[in-house]
């Protein structure tokens, strides 16, 4: 293989990953949402006592207010195992497996999540649009932030393969928990507040992605990642 070929599969599949990758997070259009999505979350009263469960070796003390389950779209997440996040790791938190930020209702089935840009904190999901009437449109009762604790490895497993623009399914407990080192986590309870304190934390009983978002953007990524990698090695290991 020429020097020349070489350069040019290196550049351009170095071009093709980070354009591929920086796409990765796209969204399915409005019409392809389930009709599952137009529900709201729903949330009853419930008679379960605390409990305790440990994951490793941290026991956590598990305080439900309400069952729980909510349907939706996933337009940003967070994993607390992610190299910037810190707290979680600081704090002993290891119950607390992955963020999910979630539409549904309108926002998801009206198509306008598409004109907003989404990302997500350690603690927080960011919701931006380029205008106050784009904004207009948007209902922030129908956003939320999941902080997802899950103590069985199945869950956690499924919960890992989530990506932004699965629809997904989970059902729960609202919940507040702490650990015996002086950590404590509470909840909201409801949809129309913001700012500190307004996430959702949800113990899992069960999470289902009912449809996976797409991926070709994704495939993209893997195979031009794939020839970057060949090509850096045959750069090397020419004669």
């Amino acid at each position: 293989m020429s020097v020349a070929l070489i350069k040019y599969v290196f550049l351009a599949s170095l071009a093709t990953f980070l354009f591929s990758l920086f796409q990765g997070d796209t969204l399915p259009p409005s019409s392809e949402m389930l009709p599952a999505l137009a529900s709201e979350p729903l949330q009853q009263p419930t008679d379960r006592q605390p409990f305790d469960t440990t994951v490793k070796k941290v026991t956590y003390r598990i305080k439900p207010l309400y069952r729980y389950e909510l349907w939706g779209l996933v337009v940003s997440q967070h994993h607390a195992d992610s190299f910037i996040d810190y707290a979680h790791k600081a704090w002993g938190d290891h119950l607390n497996t992955v963020d999910l930020c979630v539409i549904w209702g309108e926002n998801a089935f009206s198509g306008i999540y598409e004109k907003l840009q989404f990302s997500s904190g350690q603690w927080v999901c960011y919701a931006q649009a380029s205008s106050s009437e784009i904004w207009a449109q948007f209902s922030g009762n129908e956003l939320s932030n999941n902080h997802l604790l899950a103590d069985r490895a199945e869950i956690r497993k499924r919960l890992k393969q989530a990506r932004v623009g699965d629809q997904i399914h989970f059902r729960g407990y609202l919940a507040e928990y702490s650990h015996g080192g002086g950590f404590q986590r509470g909840t909201s309870t409801v949809r129309n507040d913001t700012g500190n304190g307004a996430c959702e934390t949800v113990f899992l009983e069960d999470f289902t992605i009912l449809r996976k978002g797409p991926s070709h953007w994704r495939h993209l990524a893997w195979f031009s990642g794939l020839l970057l990698l060949v090509s850096v090695l045959v750069w090397f290991l020419r004669p």
